[in-house]
């Protein structure tokens, strides 16, 4: 049983550039495929992609520390899309690496380890593309410390 849904709407534009439509309050998103299909005026389905895993990625670990009053800010989180061809010489996202900065150190924040080892199991959007692209996170404090 679904607990919600979610609908976009796509309007081209001319070509393949489309404004997409979140709904009432958000502002109207340019997305366009690079050239030499588009004009890369604004992000590619991929970028858009690997937007959603980092920011559902970005907002459980958030989640998770604040719920044990930890201030964990400012987050920074990059994700890479590695873009090839699969066994049929189709292009498809291969596999994606996130990795998420946290803005303090990890001596300053209590439950880290709880935490780390429970936030991505709660993230609705890396857990559903994870089940067909394989996702590496990595977790850093803000002194570089890998702690994923």
């Amino acid at each position: 049983m679904s607990e919600s849904n979610e609908r976009i709407t796509l309007r081209q534009r001319q070509d393949y550039s489309f404004d997409v439509d979140f709904g009432p309050g958000i502002p109207v998103l340019l997305a366009d495929e690079p050239a030499p299909l588009g004009t890369g005026q604004g992000p590619s389905p991929v970028q858009l992609l690997a937007a959603a895993v980092g920011n559902c990625l970005s907002d459980s670990l958030l989640f998770a520390l604040r719920k044990f009053k930890q201030a964990p800010e400012p987050l920074q989180c990059s994700v890479e899309a590695e873009v090839g061809r699969n066994e049929q010489k189709r292009l498809r996202v291969l596999k994606m690496t996130a990795a998420l900065h946290l803005g303090v150190p990890a001596a300053a924040l209590e439950h880290l380890d709880r935490v780390l080892e429970t936030f991505e199991a709660y993230c609705t959007v890396t857990q559903s593309v994870g089940q067909g692209i394989p996702i590496e996170l990595q977790v850093y404090d803000s002194t570089g410390q890998r702690l994923k």
